[in-house]
């Protein structure tokens, strides 16, 4: 005689599973449920940090609008709520110059709280 196969249950709500002998989940709401679960102490702090940088991007935008690039004092840069901790890279010119990218939108300090802000050429 064969020894008796504990039932599997759902890793979320704890059923019966009846079906295919790896279903893990009973349904999709608990499959989604189980996995939002297992990523949501890292979300929040991924998303808050996707937000700023978002953010930052669209400050340099507002402020750049349709010109090439502009130089601004860094108090406008702060009124229009940019975070100078959170950026996406840098890079660097042929001068030497590092600028500072929140996606396609950079940055670069000129000196007495000055910068000149930039947008990357379309590749």
């Amino acid at each position: 005689m064969l020894p008796a196969v504990a039932a599997k249950k759902c890793l979320f709500c704890d059923k019966t599973l009846n079906g295919r002998s790896d279903k893990k989940f009973c349904n999709d709401y608990c499959r989604n449920a189980y996995n939002n679960q297992l990523k949501s102490p890292n979300s929040a702090v991924v998303r808050k940090i996707n937000n700023t940088l978002v953010k930052n991007r669209r400050v340099l935008e507002a402020i750049l609008g349709v010109e090439k690039m502009v130089k601004v004092p860094k108090d406008k840069m702060l009124a229009g709520g940019f975070d100078f901790k959170y950026i996406t890279h840098y890079y660097k010119n042929q001068k030497g110059d590092i600028y500072m990218f929140c996606y396609e939108y950079g940055y670069l300090p000129i000196g007495n709280d000055w910068f000149l802000i930039v947008k990357r050429k379309e590749l």
